[in-house]
Formats: structure tokens, sequence, C-alpha cells
């Protein structure tokens, strides 16, 4: 018996040594940037600048910046949590090959930009990002935000702040606190995530037409949350998920096909879309 409860005892101070250390690292397990800043040039990205944006907190952000053509929106763009603006260069270049244009904002410690990421930075980049487009010229009903994972609680946050004319959530999630408990679910990760990105809290302020693309493979992010979030969200909606696809492949299964026909039907108001979820077959 004794020894029972010996290695009980040792077994729980593992268990709070943990627990603390995921406690005061959950940034480092929520955030994995690549500093490394590349100018979109070294991609031969034609039309596409660097722009460095100033905080009122001293920060500076770096920004990949291409130009709407005529009568096309611009997709304010905030990436998932790795990587950098480089690792998305052939999204930057889709785009604007078609002539939508994008402005790709690198959060803090990303890519160049300085400072540390956080629920609160991001947010508050994503609003000097938009008002930067506003002040270049860009109409809010022609600014399209687009978040990637991690981005989607970013795009959710200004979309329910901002008038803007459209939203896209690429692998949206219900909460950050939601994934992590998925991912941990033997530590307490609800009572202590300081970044919970509670994007079913926001979607009620949002009246903007929203498109949410899932693969329906995805093991990070289930495409049970892409389907919470659409069925939670107001207004004209659609759902698109493609069969095989996982969390960040599902470019492979045709979305950028997906998001060129909902721009032009959204966007230019071909048609009336209604509510709708489809499968890409």
């Amino acid at each position: 018996m004794a020894l029972v409860v010996k290695l009980a005892a040792v077994l729980a101070a593992i268990y709070v040594v943990v627990a603390v250390a995921a406690f005061v690292m959950q940034r480092r397990l929520m955030y994995f940037p690549d500093p490394v800043r590349v100018a979109p040039s070294v991609f031969a990205l034609a039309g596409v600048e660097e722009r460095e944006l100033r905080t009122t907190d001293g920060a500076t952000l770096v920004a990949w910046y291409g130009r709407a053509a005529p009568g096309q929106p611009t997709l304010l763009y905030f990436h998932g949590n790795a990587g950098n603006l480089a690792s998305r260069s052939e999204r930057v270049r889709k785009y604007i090959e078609r002539g939508i244009g994008i402005f790709m904002l690198s959060y803090r410690s990303y890519g160049g930009s300085t400072g540390s990421p956080s629920e609160r930075a991001n947010v508050t980049d994503a609003k000097v990002a938009y008002e930067a487009l506003i002040k270049d010229g860009v109409a809010p009903e022609d600014i399209i935000p687009y978040g990637e994972s991690l981005g989607s609680g970013v795009a959710v946050q200004l979309a329910a702040e901002k008038p803007v004319g459209g939203l896209i959530l690429d692998a949206p999630y219900t909460s950050i606190v939601d994934v992590a408990a998925k991912a941990y679910p033997y530590l307490p990760v609800r009572w202590f995530i300081f970044d919970r990105y509670d994007t079913m809290r926001h979607l009620s302020a949002i009246n903007a037409s929203l498109l949410v693309l899932h693969g329906e493979e995805d093991v990070v992010i289930p495409v049970a949350m892409g389907r919470a979030v659409y069925a939670a969200a107001k207004g004209l909606k659609e759902i698109v998920t493609f069969p095989g696809a996982g969390h960040n492949d599902h470019q492979l299964f045709g979305s950028y096909e997906e998001v060129f026909r909902w721009i032009d039907n959204m966007h230019r108001h071909t048609e009336v879309v209604q509510p709708k979820m489809r499968m890409r077959p």
C-alpha cells in the first residue's frame, strides 16, 4: 500500500510539473513563428510590395501587399500559427494572378515583424492593417478578411468590429480553448489559456457574407468545428468541405476555384446566394 501511495504521489507531482510548464509556456505551444524576413521579389510576385506598419506600442509589422485589379476586392489575409509570409507565397500568387488584391500581414515575431504575438496584439494589429488599406483608398466593401486556421479567430473579430465586404474562414475553430482541450485532454487547459480566440462569441456581430472552407480529414481542427461555425453564423453563408483534404492542403482539392467562384457571386452580386452546405466532389 505504501508503494502505491508513493507512486501516486510521484505521478501527481509529475502531472503538476507538466501542467505548470504548459501554463508558463502556453504561447510557445500556440505560436510557431519563422522570423526570417523575405521580400516578395524573391518569388517574382509581380506587383506585390513589402509594407511596414507601425503600431502605437512601438512594434513594426511587415506585410505583403498586391493591389486589386479594377472591380476586384482585396483579401486582408491572416495566416496560421506557423511559418511566415514566404511559406504562403504561392497563395499570394494565385490571388494576384486572378486580379484579386491581397494584403497579408505578418504577426509579431513572424517574418520580420517585431514584438511577441498574442490574441490582443494580433487583433489590434489586424485593425492597423485594415486602416492601412482604407488609407490606401480601398473601400470597406472591397475588403474581405481571410482567416487561415489560427488567423480565422483574428478575421472574425475584425469583421465583428469593422465594415467589410465579406468574410472567408479557412479551417476555422469554435475557440482555441476547444482545440487545446482536444489536443491536451489530460490538462485543465480551459482554466488557464490566455489567448482564447472565442470565434462563436463574435459571430453574432457579423453581418457580412461568409464562406467557410474545411478539409474533411483535418486532424488539427476537426471539420465539425467548421460546421459549427457555419451553423452559428447568421445571414448569407456557405460552407464547402473537401473530402480527402487535411488541415492545410485543400488547395490541392479545388479550394482556390471555390474562393474565386464565391467572390464572383458575392462581391459582384451576379446572383443571390442562399445559405448552403456543399461538399466538393
